[in-house]
């Protein structure tokens, strides 16, 4: 069984779909860190002419840079503006939406707290947009908040349960002012609704998607919470028929940033497991 709410959602399409059309005018094409958290479509858009840097500085004057889906830091668009590169932005809106609250909420006086992991490429690039934000990934991170005024955003891919949980944490360590903008991606909840459904009605669940997207990891950590036999794995190469002995019954479902053949192909060959068993 497949979940209701899968695989890519408008953002990803999006990202991919701006890189294919400028890469299919310009040729080669530089994109500021990986376009998704998917190596497959990373490889198909490389072989393409998409070139990953993971630095302004590798990125010659007057190249066509492509900004990821995960958006870019405030500074890093200036260094590319100065060497005159042609710029097409491919930030994911609710991305850019959140990172124009971050910059507003700072504006306002308020010391910018953003519910996440502060490793992720879209809360660094959060970060980037303001001058002192802070990043709490627990509730030990709350005492580096300081003190002041607080207006808090969460990394778009969390989930609801763990973004309240540590708004109710940062309540009670008694801070005077509390301004909560919801960011959380809509999209997101809807998949990881639907993946926790699955999940409870199967004997093993799997979770696609690759290793470095945040809301594969989330949808796993999920279904494992409800599901001990889930297993997160990027594509069917990684599948071992060892893992289903014992189980009647498989879920599947997929990140924001996997591609459907991978989700077919795994579906597909998981059908004819069933069948030979």
């Amino acid at each position: 069984m497949v979940a209701e709410k899968y695989g890519f959602c408008a953002g990803v399409r999006n990202a991919i779909s701006t890189a294919e059309k400028i890469l299919s005018e310009k040729g080669k094409v530089y994109s500021l860190g990986p376009i998704i958290h998917n190596p497959g479509v990373v490889e198909r858009l490389a072989k393409k002419g998409l070139v990953t840097v993971d630095d302004v500085g590798q990125i010659p004057a007057g190249a066509t840079v492509l900004i990821r889906s995960h958006g870019a830091a405030s500074e890093e668009i200036a260094h590319l503006k100065q060497k005159n590169v042609d710029i097409v932005d491919a930030t994911c809106v609710l991305v850019k939406r959140m990172q124009q609250i971050a910059m507003q909420m700072e504006e306002q006086g308020y010391k910018v707290v953003i519910v996440g992991d502060q490793n992720h490429p879209e809360v660094r690039a959060v970060v980037g947009c303001t001058t002192g934000a802070v990043v709490v990934g627990n509730e030990s991170d709350i005492s580096t908040i300081g003190t002041g005024r607080l207006g808090i955003v969460c990394q778009t891919t969390q989930s609801p349960e763990f973004f309240g949980q540590m708004l109710s944490a940062i309540a009670r360590a008694g801070f005077d002012e509390m301004k909560v903008i919801n960011t959380l991606c809509k999209e997101a909840i809807k998949r990881q609704q639907a993946a926790v459904e699955l999940c409870r009605k199967v004997d093993i669940m799997f979770v696609l998607g690759g290793r470095e997207s945040a809301n594969t990891q989330k949808l796993a950590e999920l279904c494992q919470k409800y599901n001990k036999k889930t297993f997160h794995l990027q594509n069917w190469d990684e599948f071992d028929k060892k893992l289903v002995f014992g189980s009647r019954t498989a879920g599947v479902t997929a990140g924001a940033s996997t591609p459907q053949w991978i989700i077919d192909d795994f579906v597909k060959n998981l059908s004819a497991v069933e069948a030979e068993s």
